[in-house]
């Protein structure tokens, strides 16, 4: 069996109290999509319905596009695999580090990937260097914003630059926004009319922390594309209470802002704490940190009952890296004084 390669596995490790390794909403879910769920268990009995058709309603009402550009999903995970199994890319380019499911995707399809480095001496922020990566035979181009796991956003001059030179190659951009509701960056979606082989997959697991749910959708103006990626799916891809949830969440006012400012404050202090015990972090956008220190953290941490994130096994990073999500005070705080006492 393959090992495990991302954050959450509380399961594999039953002794956890605090779960770091995982970059959902301190928050938790919102109490509106609580209530609503405990208010309608009783529609669980019912087929789900497979155009996921009030979703989808209100979604078009969020993104403000057509409802014809947006597909629904079982997370964003399963329209990243739906879309390589519609398209049959035949050579790709993703980054590295990034998120591995991008390139296992394309490896199930039988397409060759290459990974465009991203340097630790320059923050391992994107370059104008990937510009030469996207030639004609580049079928497919994966981009995270902002990436996980250094939560770097892209430029959006970048972003354009990127998304002009791929339209002169005829290369799909497929770009991950499930982590940008935590930033202050904007959604490529405004590029989606001028460019038809924009894709934009976007998640509620992180934003309202409704991994167990498993919802997703992406957006994109080729219909083909569209109509190929709905074609690969079962017919009942998204369940009933994923979907009563999306719309609920969709509903919460000012739910993005108020985590937006509690990220931001609680990124500063444990940026701060972890720098003053001389860990280097770099610098991130969002809701998680990338850490980098010779301490074997992962071992001493879950000793003590915290799991964090080993990052040794993202192409382009050693086991000298960790991923930490940000959390409320008090449990970033807690935190802290495990890592200082470790240290």
């Amino acid at each position: 069996m393959e090992q495990y390669e991302h954050g959450g596995d509380i399961y594999g490790n039953p002794g956890v109290m605090l779960d770091f390794s995982v970059s959902i909403n301190p928050l938790g879910m919102p109490e509106a999509v609580n209530k609503t769920l405990v208010t309608r268990v009783s529609e669980f009995s019912r087929y789900p319905d497979p155009y996921c058709r009030e979703l989808v309603s209100a979604i078009v009402a969020y993104e403000n596009i057509p409802k014809d550009w947006i597909l629904c999903g079982n997370g964003a995970a399963d329209l990243i695999y739906r879309l390589c199994h519609a398209a049959r890319p035949r050579l790709a380019v993703v980054c590295a580090p990034t998120f591995s499911e991008y390139r296992r995707a394309m490896e199930q399809v039988g397409c060759m990937v290459t990974h465009h480095k991203l340097l630790s001496e320059n923050g391992f922020m994107l370059t104008e260097k990937l510009s030469d990566c996207i030639t004609t035979d580049v079928d497919m181009l994966f981009l995270c914003n902002p990436n996980n796991p250094t939560g770097r956003l892209i430029p959006n001059d970048m972003i354009k630059r990127i998304l002009t030179r791929a339209r002169q190659t005829g290369t799909i951009v497929v770009l991950d926004e499930c982590f940008l509701d935590f930033t202050v960056g904007e959604s490529a979606k405004r590029h989606l009319a001028e460019m038809p082989g924009l894709v934009i997959l976007k998640a509620f697991t992180k934003m309202y922390a409704m991994a167990g749910l498993r919802l997703g959708y992406m957006l994109t103006s080729d219909i083909a594309l569209l109509e190929k990626v709905s074609a690969v799916a079962q017919c009942w891809s998204v369940s009933v209470p994923a979907q009563i949830a999306g719309v609920a969440a969709l509903g919460c006012g000012d739910w993005q802002d108020k985590t937006r400012r509690l990220v931001a404050e609680e990124r500063r202090y444990l940026t701060e704490s972890l720098a003053c015990l001389g860990i280097e972090v770099l610098p991130s956008d969002c809701n998680f940190l990338l850490l980098r220190t010779k301490q074997l953290l992962y071992e001493q941490l879950l000793q003590k009952g915290i799991l964090i994130r080993q990052c040794g096994n993202f192409v382009g990073l050693d086991s000298s890296y960790y991923r930490i999500g940000i959390k409320t005070r008090s449990e970033n705080a807690y935190l802290m004084s495990v890592i200082k006492g470790i240290i």
